[in-house]
């Protein structure tokens, strides 16, 4: 999530309503229902751990240890084992 200053996105005369009830804090505006994005979907996140998850799989299909994906992957051999069982679904 990123900060936006008021004054650059919204018409002056809102920004003055705003700060007659919130002046000079931070406030977090919440998406609409229907816009929100579901985890890492904003900056490409949870398909590189999608693809990283694969090239796990497909690595431990072709005779790869748990330890050895756990130290090339920095992951933990339980994280290892999770990401196993999840893409064999």
């Amino acid at each position: 999530m990123g900060y936006k200053k008021a004054c650059d996105v919204l018409p002056e005369e809102l920004v003055a309503l705003i700060q007659d009830y919130f002046d000079g804090d931070y406030l977090y505006i919440p998406r609409k229902r229907g816009n929100k994005l579901s985890w890492g979907e904003k900056n490409g996140t949870r398909i590189a751990m999608e693809a990283r998850d694969r090239r796990i799989y497909r690595s431990y299909m072709d005779g790869l240890s748990k330890e050895q994906l756990a130290e090339e992957y920095h992951l933990s051999i339980k994280s290892i084992e999770r990401v196993i069982y999840k893409q064999k679904d």
